[in-house]
């Protein structure tokens, strides 16, 4: 498979190296749930001014991209090897708020959604390097994607994106699906070492 040296500004997102086809499955899947999410929530976007609907969009695609990005080897491994970042990675990711915020509509289930699943996030990641972290993060989502419908006031198109923000930041990103790298930044002994 041919690949494609990262740019150093975008290896958060995509780490060191992607096969093109990788790289064509995370754009076309971004874009398609976009393009999905648009045609889903179109009576509330159509409502808001075109920034705000073309930002929540934007969002939108990040999510999505980043729940396929995230189990590329490449993505898992840069992450992997600096587990000071994913924590940080895992803290700052509140787009499903932001979304909400942006449409208007279901702000508390989106704050709810992303508290769970901040919380549940922390949890697995420090399970890093131990057996049991892919059936914890892998029971936590499905607990947490049980409980999506069940949220009062998240319109289908939400309780979607709400699926897939779980997915990234839960299972997606705090998981170490491949274990094949040592941390670079000192924090074996935090995290449990790698095996």
């Amino acid at each position: 498979m041919k690949t494609l040296r990262i740019h150093p500004h975008l290896r958060d997102v995509f780490g060191e190296e992607q096969p093109l086809v990788y790289l064509a499955a995370i754009l076309l899947f971004g874009v398609g749930v976009a393009v999905v999410f648009a045609m889903a929530a179109f009576p509330l976007l159509a409502e808001l001014a075109w920034w705000r609907a073309a930002l929540a969009l934007v969002l939108v695609l990040d999510i999505a991209a980043g729940c396929v990005a995230n189990f590329t080897p490449s993505t898992n491994d840069f992450y992997a090897a600096r587990p000071r970042n994913r924590r940080v990675f895992i803290a700052i990711h509140f787009h499903i708020v932001l979304v909400a915020l942006l449409v208007g509509a279901g702000i508390a289930a989106a704050v709810a959604v992303w508290a769970y699943t901040i919380v549940a996030a922390a949890v697995v990641n420090g399970l890093a390097g131990r057996s049991v972290q892919t059936f914890a993060g892998g029971l936590l989502l499905a607990i947490g994607l049980t409980g999506l419908p069940l949220l009062p006031g998240l319109p289908p198109a939400m309780v979607a994106v709400s699926g897939l923000f779980m997915l990234k930041v839960l299972f997606s990103f705090a998981v170490d699906h491949y274990r094949t790298v040592e941390p670079r930044d000192g924090d074996a002994s935090k995290n449990g070492g790698r095996g």
